[in-house]
């Protein structure tokens, strides 16, 4: 039964899932404690737990989720493979975890199911609140044993964008159900999906979890047109959607229509790209509104629109829960005090192809001569595309890569101008870059919406602020009781 079912009651605010670890478990759990929907970004959380663990795991938590994993010898395993009391030394380079391929016996599936259990059994630990995960439906090969993993740790809500997640709402039944699944992974090149199979029995090995609960999923779309395409059948049907406008940080859909930019070099946004909120309200599912919503009365004004509430990401990066690099929140409050912008929505940066919005700050990507100093390196690889290769096999390619194997693998040398490695970048900005030869360290990347306007009114003097404080401002916008 899903959580819909259960209660009629909402939450009137979701906590976007941001980036890399910026969503962590600390921020989820705080704004759950509230009431409200606290979301942990679903993606790398492998590597996180891995490195975490290599950093000497402070106070234990990720051990304490370890040990509450129903498959003891699977967690067993993580721990004895990554863990090292006092963490490792301050130039050692991390561990490299198993990259996720399409083959059904793919050992990143495991380290997958369960970092994405610790991470969801955190966030959830010591209260009764709604916890989300936030997953891209660009990286569809880590998508099945990462849901499971959450749906194991009793997750509330999955949320999925970046794509059209038709495949989601299905997946979500069957694995709550523990059964196998078959997922459809695209293939570029092919007009064929490889069918990407997966058996919960495998991870399970015979222990008894008893009933799982079926997550709500929300579907993240940027206009009614691919809600009303979702709705238009049980299988593809999710239980809500986000509306994210194209302000949002991380992400964005890129306009409708030919690609033109502006003096800034960024995306230029028409009237045909604002969602009509009448139009999501006769679809008759329950929806947030994202993007630029940071206020109580953009809360209001949603609600009186026909949303349920607004989806906030930005004003929680920069809060002390965040699990952005302390040192970059503070740069990224300070310059946000200082300007109304702080974020470029740059066409070219995310290998995804969708536009992204990359901070302004210096010592990052964002500044060319790092960028251009960094040498190219896919040892990650999440936003990795499949592709059909000349022997009829599944290779992996992405335009962020070195250029040389992306021309190899069949890649258009256009499409890798201007990418940064947002794997690497964004694990950076949480504290978790890799350490390379010669002491050279992995700079970050980091993300944030365009629309900080929030801030001189939450913080004027830039002082920490918590994520319940957050919630306590919003709530004024929302009538005490509900219609």
């Amino acid at each position: 039964m899903s959580t819909a079912q259960q209660s009629t009651e909402r939450p009137w605010l979701i906590q976007g899932g941001m980036g890399i670890g910026v969503s962590g478990w600390r921020l989820a759990r705080a704004v759950a404690r509230t009431g409200q929907l606290g979301v942990v970004s679903g993606t790398a959380l492998d590597t996180v737990v891995a490195r975490v663990l290599q950093n000497g795991d402070p106070g234990g938590h990720v051990r304490r989720a370890l040990a509450a994993f129903p498959v003891a010898e699977l967690a067993d395993a993580v721990r004895e493979r990554y863990f090292v009391e006092g963490g490792i030394e301050g130039g050692e380079r991390f561990l490299a975890t198993p990259r996720m391929r399409a083959d059904d016996d793919c050992p990143a599936r495991l380290l997958t199911v369960v970092s994405n259990f610790c991470e969801v059994w955190l966030a959830k630990e010591g209260h009764s609140g709604p916890v989300g995960i936030n997953y891209l439906e660009k990286v569809q090969l880590a998508t099945v044993p990462a849901m499971f993993g959450a749906i194991l740790a009793g997750v509330d809500y999955v949320l999925v964008g970046a794509g059209i997640p038709a495949q989601i709402p299905t997946l979500a039944t069957l694995l709550a159900l523990k059964q196998p699944v078959t997922a459809q992974v695209t293939v570029e090149g092919d007009d064929k999906s490889w069918q990407q199979r997966f058996d919960p029995a495998s991870v399970l090995r015979g222990a008894d979890v008893g009933e799982l609960r079926r997550p709500d999923v929300l579907a993240i779309v940027s206009l009614p047109v691919l809600a009303s395409y979702l709705n238009r059948s049980e299988e593809t049907r999710p239980d809500g959607f986000v509306v994210e406008g194209h302000t949002a940080g991380g992400h964005s859909a890129p306009p409708r229509g030919p690609l033109r930019l502006d003096e800034n070099g960024e995306p230029v946004y028409g009237p045909k790209d604002v969602p009509d909120l009448a139009k999501m309200a006769a679809l008759g599912l329950p929806f947030w509104v994202a993007g630029g919503q940071c206020g109580p009365e953009r809360v209001a004004q949603a609600r009186a629109a026909g949303a349920a509430g607004v989806q906030l990401g930005s004003v929680f990066a920069l809060c002390e829960e965040s699990g952005l690099d302390p040192r970059l929140r503070r740069e990224l409050t300070e310059r946000a005090l200082r300007s109304a912008s702080i974020a470029r929505n740059d066409p070219a940066a995310s290998p995804t192809s969708f536009p992204f919005k990359v901070a302004d700050l210096p010592g990052t990507l964002s500044e060319p001569g790092v960028g251009a100093a960094r040498r190219r390196v896919c040892d990650l690889g999440y936003l990795r595309t499949p592709y059909r290769t000349e022997r009829g096999g599944v290779g992996y390619r992405c335009p962020a890569e070195p250029k040389v194997a992306y021309l190899r693998k069949g890649g258009a040398v256009e499409q890798t101008e201007g990418r940064q490695c947002l794997c690497n970048g964004l694990l950076a900005a949480i504290g978790l870059g890799q350490r390379r030869p010669h002491g050279y360290v992995e700079p970050p990347i980091v993300t944030i919406g365009q629309d900080v306007d929030f801030l001189p009114r939450i913080a004027p003097d830039g002082a920490p602020y918590s994520a319940e404080s957050v919630v306590r401002w919003l709530s004024s916008g929302v009538p005490a009781t509900r219609p």
